[in-house]
């Protein structure tokens, strides 16, 4: 069930922990999942799809600190981040109450793997994401530099229930109809977008891990396109390790390389992100 509420707070108050970012917006997409974003430092320079980490403190006073992909764009004024709830996790089960006006710890040291410099120049290139491995792919969407690289943009996203589906989708409408993001990225630049969500359990239009519809050919179908080329097609993966791995084994038999942001190559893998 989608349980999707949202708190904003217009005003912060001044941050005292080490590292820290005040709260200024938090929204529970459903009972496994939130977004929240932060204000965002002054010196903070990222490249969309880097990473940085965000953390709380102990109650011994000291930071309990995970890996979280940037999900806002590299020109935006706030930072955003997507989270799943994990009830026992160390860091979750205690993030997820956070409200506006709250201070969590951000590092402000970005790094990353899924970023436009790790890739060769190409003609396509697919975002291949699970839960919420979206977030650097919500950077990447936004940030203009994804459409003038390539000529088609192609963002999979996978989920058990459609309502796990809702922070993608509701930022592809953002795109399509917000008018600031239409002026900043070009209606010409955003027809080159295709979103292509979903779903492992709940039915919802395309059932089906993304996997096994590469494998048996049903994406290339569905999108009219003969299949993955090295000498065309670019990708990014962010999801479960499990995921990752399968995604990555089905690149190297479609004949692409590995890359890296000091050997850019045809596909990378964002190996921090596990959720």
């Amino acid at each position: 069930m989608n349980e999707q509420t949202q708190v904003t707070v217009p005003a912060a108050k001044p941050a005292h922990l080490p590292d820290a970012a005040v709260v200024t917006e938090v929204t529970h997409w459903t009972d496994r999942l939130f977004s929240f974003k932060v204000e965002r430092p002054r010196t903070l320079r990222f490249r969309s799809g880097e990473f940085v980490m965000i953390g709380l403190l102990k109650d011994d006073g000291k930071p309990l600190l995970r890996a979280y992909s940037i999900a806002s764009p590299a020109w935006a004024d706030e930072l955003e981040f997507y989270s799943i709830k994990v009830q026992d996790g160390p860091l979750t089960s205690r993030l997820q109450h956070i409200q506006p006006g709250d201070e969590i710890i951000l590092r402000p040291k970005p790094v990353g793997t899924l970023v436009h410099d790790a890739l060769l120049p190409g003609k396509r290139v697919w975002f291949f994401a699970t839960g919420t491995g979206f977030a650097p792919f919500a950077s990447l969407l936004r940030d203009p530099e994804t459409y003038e690289k390539f000529d088609q943009v192609i963002v999979t996203h996978t989920c058990r229930e459609v309502a796990e589906l809702e922070y993608g989708r509701r930022l592809i409408d953002s795109l399509r109809t917000d008018e600031m993001m239409q002026e900043l990225l070009g209606e010409e630049h955003l027809a080159k977008l295709t979103y292509y969500p979903t779903t492992t359990r709940e039915p919802s239009p395309k059932m089906g891990r993304i996997t096994t519809l590469m494998q048996d050919g049903t994406v290339f179908r569905d999108l009219g396109l003969p299949g993955i080329d090295p000498a065309t097609d670019r990708a990014m993966v962010c999801g479960s390790l499990a995921f990752n791995l399968d995604i990555k084994a089905l690149m190297e038999s479609y004949g692409l390389t590995e890359g890296a942001n000091s050997e850019p190559a045809h596909y990378v893998v964002e190996k921090a992100f596990v959720g």
